[in-house]
């Protein structure tokens, strides 16, 4: 029997969530249904959980036929759908909708096949990142991108996002890790993308599916590629006086030609920040810290790794370390990757960016974010992917104070838009989602954000899925453009914060 629809505030509102609610009952299971403030309150909000909104209602399919009957349902009855995985998302990207349905993929959750000859894994979206690599350990493999958040983050919102992780700058980002995706549009309708051959006839569509936030068709099935553990993985940790020594050392590195597994900075504040949480073993005097690893055979590591220490050294590093087991790589690693959950022993809330600039950019936009900590007398730590240019400052504040919000995200719009002005763009692995709207419209021409319309028009006529997300509507750009002062004024008036 349908349980009965709670009443809401406002009685339009409250018959639409009734409609909805009993027509998704009668092609769910009860248990699959979720309505009740007190249920639908855990899914207000991703990973950027400065903005919440509650759902009104979510859904948590169990087989892809359901997944393709809430989509058929929400198309006929024109509500909008944001799909969710494990909410670990940094850019609001699974924000819900007011007026819509929140599809949770948490219970595909099986890896559903290891295939060690032809190396690659076939998993359901919601099966956690880490999982993957897990599986296939037993077979010599591991899946190679690898998010801060591996632990917890699934491949769905991974193939979402395009995320990429520490090791992304010698092994790629989740584009260039993933083979076939299985996919369900806004109509229902069951397709595949991509292939486990090494090409796919026809137009490459995978590429364009993949970091599409959402808003192209719902994944129920990833394909990944699976590569050998290397037989021996090292990590040389260099010590630099100066933010601008450590990214000149950076540029060195790749213009010579040596493309190492990982390679991250830290400046001074991170590393103060992190090494209690840790105990790393990170120089706390040093002005930024340099995390590079080489792997391979024990031969190759070995003299790549006497390259990276005597280009450290001609770039003034002022002291040097490598690690000597792999317990001790591993707690390298384990301060850089807990740098997030680091800051909240030394502030009530944090903004985490990403944007991404030329690499030979880094000392010049480390020193404008310091000024900027001025301009906004607010703290920033900076971690972030030196090998590909990706940063991730942190901006630390406190939301009780309302004036501080208020100056975070202006402080974030001011270094999204100085990544743009050198040259870079406004995202690296997070995504757009609403976080990073308006800054699209500085990034992007008109005729361009047209074009990216045209592409959703024509997987997704009726802009059900995600709606109002990673692309701005021109009357937003008009807005943003009459309300945007140099540094930045980011506003998000339909989302409440908490």
């Amino acid at each position: 029997m349908n349980a009965p629809i709670e009443a809401g505030p406002d009685p339009a509102v409250a018959e639409r969530r009734s409609e909805v609610v009993q027509a998704l009952q009668g092609i769910l299971p009860a248990r699959c249904v979720l309505y009740r403030e007190e249920e639908t309150r855990p899914y207000e909000c991703d990973g950027l959980a400065l903005y919440r909104r509650l759902p009104m209602v979510v859904v948590l399919p169990e087989t892809e036929a359901q997944v393709q009957d809430v989509l058929r349902l929400c198309r006929r009855l024109s509500v909008p759908v944001v799909a969710r995985g494990a909410g670990t998302g940094l850019s609001g990207g699974a924000t819900p909708h007011a007026e819509g349905v929140l599809l949770g993929m948490a219970k595909f959750n099986r890896v559903l096949r290891v295939d060690p000859q032809a190396r690659v894994a076939v998993v359901q979206p919601g099966v956690r990142n880490l999982a993957v690599s897990e599986a296939a350990a037993p077979h010599g493999l591991y899946y190679a991108p690898d998010p801060s958040s591996q632990i917890a983050c699934t491949i769905g919102g991974n193939v979402a996002e395009n995320s990429g992780g520490v090791h992304c700058l010698k092994y790629g980002l989740t584009l260039h890790n993933v083979l076939r995706v299985r996919v369900v549009t806004i109509d229902g309708e069951v397709v595949e993308l991509g292939s486990e051959a090494l090409d796919a006839p026809g137009l490459d569509l995978l590429s364009l599916f993949i970091g599409s936030e959402g808003m192209l068709g719902v994944v129920t099935e990833v394909t990944v590629r699976l590569i050998p553990k290397p037989a021996v993985a090292r990590v040389v940790m260099a010590s630099f006086g100066s933010v601008e020594d450590g990214g000149r050392a950076v540029a060195e590195l790749i213009a010579a030609g040596i493309i190492p597994a990982g390679l991250e900075m830290m400046d001074r504040r991170a590393t103060r920040m992190v090494e209690p949480f840790v105990q790393a073993g990170y120089d706390l005097e040093a002005a930024a810290i340099l995390l590079c690893e080489a792997d391979g055979t024990p031969e190759e590591v070995e003299a790549e790794i006497a390259q990276v220490e005597a280009l450290f050294q001609r770039c003034g590093a002022t002291r040097l370390q490598v690690s000597g087991s792999e317990a001790e790589r591993l707690r390298f690693w384990a301060g850089r990757k807990n740098a997030f959950p680091a800051a909240g022993r030394i502030s009530p809330d944090y903004y985490c960016m990403d944007g991404t600039i030329p690499r030979r950019c880094l000392g010049r936009v480390l020193a404008a974010i310091e000024e900027m900590e001025t301009t906004y007398g607010l703290r920033c730590a900076n971690v972030f992917h030196a090998g590909d240019g990706n940063l991730h400052p942190l901006i630390l504040f406190d939301a009780n104070q309302p004036d501080e919000v208020d100056r975070a995200e202006r402080f974030g719009a001011a270094i999204l838009e100085l990544c743009v002005e050198v040259g870079g763009t406004i995202t690296g692995e997070h995504g757009v989602g609403l976080e990073k709207i308006n800054q699209m419209c500085v990034q992007f021409a008109r005729e361009e954000l047209d074009k990216f319309f045209a592409i959703k028009h024509a997987f997704d006529p009726a802009g059900l899925l995600n709606p109002g997300k990673a692309i701005p509507t021109l009357a937003r750009c008009n807005e943003y453009g009459r309300s945007h002062v140099h540094a930045g004024a980011v506003r998000f008036p339909e989302i409440p914060r908490f």
